[in-house]
C-alpha cells in the first residue's frame, strides 16, 4: 500500500509538472513576437469565420508555426467565441496575445478620406467613391433622399458636410462617412452661432452657410477671411449686390470652362449676385470651420470691395470707395499684363 502510494503521488507530481510545462510553453509562444514585417501585414477575418479557419489561416501564411498554443488558449480564456469580423493591420512587433486581443477588441483597420474646405458636392461625391475602401451606393439623384434620412431641413447637399478627415473600416457605405459628416457639420454650425456676433447681416444659421461657401471660395488665407466677411457683410446692410464671380461660377454649374465672361456675369441665375441682390439660395461649396467663423464674427471697417492683387501669394487689396477700388483693378490688370509678357 505504501508503494502504491508513492507511485499515485508521483503520478501526481508528473501530471502536474506537465500541466505547468504546458502552461509555460503556451505562455511562452503567446508572448513571443511573430514575424511581422515593418509596414504591418493586412489580415481579413470575413463574417461568419470560425476560430479554427482563422488560426488556420495565421498558420498558412506564416505568422505562426502551429495553432495548437494559439487554439488551446483561446479556449481556456473564452475568447475563441469573441473575435470579431473585419480587416486588420497587424503591427510589427506582435505576438499571438496582442493579436487575439486585436480580434476580439474590433480594432480593425481605419482608413481615411479629407473633405477639402472649397470641394462642391459633385467634387466629394466622386472623390468619396474613388476611396478604395468605400462601399459606392449613392448617385447624384441619391441626395435628396439622403438628406431626408440625416432630417435635414433642405433637400440641396451643398455645404452641408464638414470639410474634415475622417476615419473609418473597409466596406464603409458613402452614405455612412457622409452621415458622419453632415452631423459635425451641424455640431460646428451650432457652436459657432452661439458663438457670433450679434451685428452679423445673417439671420440663420442656413444663411452663414452660404456667406462662409462664398467666404471660402474668394480666398484660402486665414488671416483675409474676416475682412472678406466684414466686405460681404457690408453689401448686405447697404443692399449693394455682392457682385463676387464664385457664385455666378456656381450658377453656370458643370458647364464652366474656367473663363468667365462679362456675358456670364450678364446672365441671369439664381446664383448671379451680379443681377441679383442678397445671398444666394444655397451655399456655393464646402466651407470649413474658420470661414462659418468669419462669416459669423466679420471684421469691422469701411471696406465695400476687394480685388486680387496679382503678386501670386493669394492676397487682395481692399478699397472703402469705387474709386480705389478702380485704381486697385487697374493696378492688379497691369501686373497681370506684365506677367504674361515676361512668361512669354
Amino acid at each position: 500500500m505504501k508503494r502504491l502510494g508513492i507511485v499515485s503521488t508521483l503520478a501526481v507530481l508528473a501530471a502536474v509538472a506537465a500541466v505547468g510545462a504546458g502552461a509555460w510553453q503556451m505562455q511562452r509562444f503567446m508572448d513571443t513576437p511573430v514575424s511581422v514585417p515593418e509596414q504591418g501585414i493586412a489580415f481579413e477575418i470575413p463574417a461568419g469565420s470560425s476560430f479554427s479557419s482563422v488560426a488556420r489561416r495565421l498558420v498558412e501564411i506564416g505568422l505562426i508555426d502551429s495553432d495548437r498554443w494559439f487554439r488551446l488558449y483561446a479556449r481556456l480564456s473564452g475568447e475563441a467565441g469573441t473575435i470579431q469580423a473585419g480587416e486588420y493591420l497587424l503591427a510589427s512587433g506582435a505576438t499571438p496575445r496582442s493579436i487575439l486581443e486585436q480580434f476580439t477588441s474590433g480594432e480593425v483597420r481605419l482608413y481615411s478620406f479629407t473633405i477639402v474646405e472649397g470641394w462642391n458636392h459633385r467634387d466629394m461625391l466622386a472623390a468619396l467613391q474613388a476611396n478604395e475602401a468605400v462601399k459606392p451606393t449613392m448617385t447624384d439623384e441619391d441626395w435628396p433622399a439622403l438628406l431626408t434620412e440625416l432630417g435635414a431641413t433642405v433637400l440641396h447637399p451643398e455645404g452641408l458636410f464638414l470639410p474634415e478627415t475622417y476615419r473609418f473600416a473597409r466596406a464603409t457605405t458613402d452614405r455612412e462617412v457622409l452621415s458622419q459628416a453632415y452631423e459635425l457639420m451641424q455640431q460646428v454650425l451650432e457652436e459657432e452661432w452661439q458663438a457670433r456676433d450679434d451685428t452679423t447681416p445673417v439671420k440663420t444659421a442656413y444663411e452663414a452657410l452660404i456667406l462662409a461657401s462664398i467666404v471660402e471660395k474668394e480666398t484660402a488665407r486665414a488671416d483675409e477671411r474676416p475682412r472678406i466677411a466684414g466686405v460681404f457683410a457690408r453689401r448686405l446692410d447697404k443692399r449693394m449686390r455682392l457682385q463676387t464671380d464664385p457664385t455666378v461660377i456656381y450658377g453656370i454649374g458643370p458647364a464652366f470652362d474656367g473663363n468667365l465672361t462679362r456675358t456670364h456675369l450678364r446672365t441671369d441665375t439664381p446664383y448671379n449676385t451680379y443681377t441679383r441682390h442678397g445671398l444666394p439660395p444655397t451655399p456655393i461649396a464646402m466651407p470649413g470651420r474658420a470661414a462659418i467663423r468669419s462669416a459669423l464674427n466679420p471684421a469691422p471697417g469701411n471696406e465695400l470691395y476687394f480685388v486680387a492683387t496679382g503678386l501670386g501669394d493669394g492676397s487682395h487689396r481692399f478699397s472703402a470707395t469705387k474709386a480705389e477700388h478702380d485704381a486697385a483693378v487697374a493696378e492688379y490688370l497691369r501686373r497681370l499684363r506684365q506677367q504674361r509678357r515676361q512668361g512669354s
